[in-house]
């Protein structure tokens, strides 16, 4: 079940991002969970944008940055928090162990991973895999669901 989408537009980014969120939320609704959600691309194309449109759909209020000097960013909503992470700068994957990566995943969250493959084998599997690509003009989206419950989640609505 891979959906891809095109993006014409930063507003079509965040969109993606909304539309994602909320099958997040509607998940977490009836499940006590971790969501992992890989973003993979290119410097500059949109994981962050796509990160900003997540949060707003959750009720974030407020400017969103890339977590790319601090590795990661949180964010606390009712009964659950994201945590967006950018690993771009990341020197050592050991490093994840002594910032508390597990701390991060051990509790009722969704996190947004970009560069997960600095973490070499740090991270848990992502049940979702979302890749931003440059097609000439725009970009693409290609959103493959990795696991069960990341095949749920995108047909929870």
């Amino acid at each position: 079940m891979i959906e891809k989408s095109q993006l014409s537009s930063d507003v079509e980014t965040i969109a993606l991002g909304q539309k994602i969120a909320l099958h997040c939320q509607n998940y977490l609704n009836t499940h006590d969970d971790t969501i992992v959600i890989y973003l993979q691309g290119e410097l500059g194309a949109g994981k962050t944008t796509f990160s900003r449109g997540f949060l707003q759909a959750l009720g974030h209020k407020g400017n969103v940055k890339s977590p790319t000097y601090t590795l990661v960013e949180p964010y606390d909503f009712d009964d659950f928090s994201v945590y967006h992470f950018d690993l771009y700068r990341l020197v050592d994957p050991e490093e994840l162990e002594f910032m508390g990566i597990r701390d991060y995943l051990s509790t009722r969250c969704i996190c947004l991973i970009e560069w997960p493959q600095q973490a070499d084998d740090m991270l848990p599997a992502a049940d979702i895999e979302i890749q931003l690509l440059y097609r000439q003009l725009e970009r693409e989206a290609i959103i493959r669901p990795l696991t069960e419950k990341g095949v749920n989640i995108m047909l929870s609505s």
